[in-house]
């Protein structure tokens, strides 16, 4: 009786290229029990209305080497903060698996928002030497560099007066004292 040995990964990774030129699929997403990857890459795609690799879409295609427990419920996506930069991928099971999957930035494409109103955002006032940070809230979108104008939050709920702040990353804007 002869006993299998474990392939080389590279071995392995080439077997299973080998086997999807004649339309075999790899073994572990065909064995039962494994969710599949590329439906989570496109349930990523249709919740957030771009493909991979595009603005507003997936960095990256979720890692081919992950194993996880198939679900027997529909997948929850939601995005993760404000800045919409993460999506939440989660099985829903009891005591299933949840990935957070990262999004292509907006940001560097011309007439992208950085800011959108309404946004929930960081208000970063700085000076010589010291720099204090508290919550705010986007009255206008702009990109980064714009001037915009923001409100802070004081306990969940908006003060009325604004002032104007100088987007200098998506979620964050500044108010340089002189």
């Amino acid at each position: 009786m002869m006993l299998a040995r474990p392939l080389h990964p590279v071995l392995f990774r080439v077997g299973l290229l080998g086997m999807a030129a004649v339309g075999l699929s790899a073994p572990a997403q065909a064995q039962a029990g494994y969710a599949s990857l590329p439906a989570i890459d496109r349930a990523v795609a249709a919740f957030t209305g771009a493909d991979i690799g595009l603005p507003g879409g997936a960095s990256l295609p979720v890692d081919r080497r992950l194993r996880l427990r198939e679900c027997s419920s529909p997948l929850e996506l939601s995005w993760r903060g404000a800045r919409h930069d993460t999506v939440v991928v989660q099985c829903p099971d009891a005591g299933s698996w949840h990935l957070f999957v990262p999004v292509q930035s907006h940001v560097g494409q011309v007439g992208a928002n950085a800011v959108d109103r309404g946004d929930s955002i960081t208000i970063a006032v700085t000076g010589d030497g010291f720099s204090v940070s508290q919550p705010g809230e986007a009255m206008d979108p702009g990109a980064v560099g714009d001037w915009i104008r923001v409100r802070s939050v004081k306990d969940g709920s908006p003060r009325t007066d604004s002032m104007r702040a100088k987007i200098v990353r998506p979620g964050e804007v500044e108010v340089p004292l002189p």
